[in-house]
């Protein structure tokens, strides 16, 4: 392994599987990693308590953590559930906006959320931030685009008079390659880890265990999982036919 960066670390770390992908990718670059979760009210609290056991996890011994996963912060932003009027935050159904964006799309999240990750970052040392965002195999979300992220770096820099550096690892990877990487990044215990432990479904069920996880299996980030699994394993048996052990 490459040799690890002193700088340390922030991730923006929900307990769903892009956000636990991004800690190990943080955890295999940096000597210090520090987490940052957010309560906003949504509907599939649950990934918060996931949180807990995913990091519990990887400070194991021997895990990627061990030794280098810091401090972990949760950020009360109830008033972002209270100003919004979305199927994240309220039983609203999940459906597609007049506006052309998905019901679930809550208006200023992650730019809140990099704003108070960065404030955070600030006063901990921390010069890396890393996301999971992503503009590939997504929701639709406008402020999950690379742009988006470019710009709320400049600001915050500008803002904080900082030299923050925002890291996406999958802006540019479909669901697949998230499962891939999860792999490449710490083998089949980490993978499995991903599958069982973290939490994507918008409506908080953890009641149906499917191959990729845990879910309702029908709401829109439950299909985007559950189609990358697929893409990803049908890949993975093309490369390895007689079993991933040859």
């Amino acid at each position: 392994m490459a040799a690890l960066d002193t700088d340390r670390a922030l991730v923006l770390f929900s307990g769903g599987q892009d956000s636990t992908v991004c800690l190990g990718w943080a955890l295999r670059r940096f000597g210090r990693v520090e987490t940052v979760g957010f309560d906003y009210g949504q509907r599939h609290r649950v990934e918060l308590d996931c949180r807990a056991t995913i990091r519990n996890l990887l400070a194991r011994p021997g895990a990627l953590g061990d030794g280098r996963l810091g401090e972990d912060h949760l950020v009360p932003l109830g008033v972002l559930g209270a100003i919004s009027d979305t199927a994240m935050t309220r039983e609203v159904a999940i459906a597609m906006g007049e506006n052309g964006l998905p019901t679930t799309f809550v208006p200023g999240r992650n730019l809140i959320f990099m704003a108070f990750a960065a404030a955070l970052a600030y006063r901990r040392g921390c010069k890396h931030l890393v996301l999971g965002v992503c503009e590939t195999d997504y929701s639709g979300y406008p402020d999950y685009r690379d742009d988006t992220v470019k710009a709320m770096q400049a600001a915050l820099n500008l803002g904080m008079e900082s030299r923050f550096v925002l890291h996406t690892p999958l802006m540019w990877r479909d669901k697949a390659a998230t499962f891939a990487l999860a792999e490449e990044i710490g083998g089949q215990s980490f993978l499995d880890l991903v599958i069982e432990h973290t939490h994507t479904c918008y409506l908080g069920d953890r009641t149906g265990r499917h191959d990729w996880g845990y879910g309702c299996g029908t709401c829109p980030a439950c299909e985007l999982r559950a189609a990358g699994w697929r893409r990803w394993s049908a890949a993975r048996a093309d490369r390895h036919p007689g079993g991933v052990n040859d």
